[in-house]
């Protein structure tokens, strides 16, 4: 796979006249920088904004691609809902990115995502049945499937037990392998665990935390990550929203 190309987000967003937030964030290509943040501050509409997406509010600045070349058809997004289609069952909505371009999905790859994930026992079910953490996990399986070199993650874990993070930590990791992965999250550990970049936003802009300088994924009991995620979390305690 070529490498992936990196983004540069730089500008303004103002809701009714209001700045929400003045932001400069390089994501560097191939590599996972994770957005952390008080609520509020903006960090979901990044990724709304790098998606063309509306937000409700005025953006004024500058999101490229590093190599020049347009977005448009080059992201999978997960939003913090998990968006499943209640009329399909979990493996019908996996594939629906590519039945609705017209394509031939490879249901056997997004049954084995699916497999591997955990739901195995539940291709034909419907979301309904599900409990919130299998539709965050089902929702996941069909971000991958998409397949594509940007890949932005909103809070793509918070709905599931400690144990189960962890795993599909470890499995996002593998997949999104040298794409260029933009995560939102408001876990310093999970940050630590998983980003080559930490970016912190507050009302006052953007800034970097350094991360250690083990390769990621990062083991949980790591001095290094601990440490890191330990500092992380108190200075994110007192940054103002």
């Amino acid at each position: 796979m070529t490498v992936p190309p990196g983004i540069r987000f730089a500008g303004q967003h103002h809701i009714d006249g209001r700045l929400l937030f003045d932001a400069d964030i390089q994501l560097p290509g191939g590599q996972w920088t994770c957005l952390l943040g008080r609520s509020g501050v903006g960090k979901s509409t990044i990724l709304r904004l790098i998606l063309d997406l509306e937000t409700g509010g005025q953006f004024t600045g500058d999101i490229s691609a590093t190599n020049g070349v347009g977005l448009a058809g080059r992201i999978s997004y997960m939003a913090q809902s998990d968006l499943l289609l209640p009329w399909l069952s979990v493996l019908e909505n996996v594939c629906i990115g590519a039945r609705l371009r017209g394509e031939v999905p490879d249901a056997a790859r997004a049954a084995d995502l699916l497999v591997r994930v955990g739901l195995a026992d539940h291709l034909a079910s419907k979301p309904s049945t599900l409990s919130g953490g299998m539709r965050q996990r089902a929702a996941l399986a069909r971000t991958l499937f998409e397949d594509r070199p940007v890949v932005l993650l909103d809070e793509p874990f918070s709905a599931l037990d400690a144990g189960t993070r962890a795993d599909m930590q470890d499995l996002a990791a593998e997949a999104l392998q040298g794409r260029t992965v933009l995560l939102v999250t408001h876990d310093p550990s999970e940050a630590t665990r998983l980003a080559h970049q930490i970016i912190i936003m507050s009302a006052q802009g953007t800034a970097r935390w350094p991360v250690p300088d083990t390769p990621a994924p990062r083991a949980i009991d790591d001095p290094q990550t601990l440490a890191c995620q330990t500092r992380l979390l108190s200075h994110i305690r007192g940054v103002a929203a």
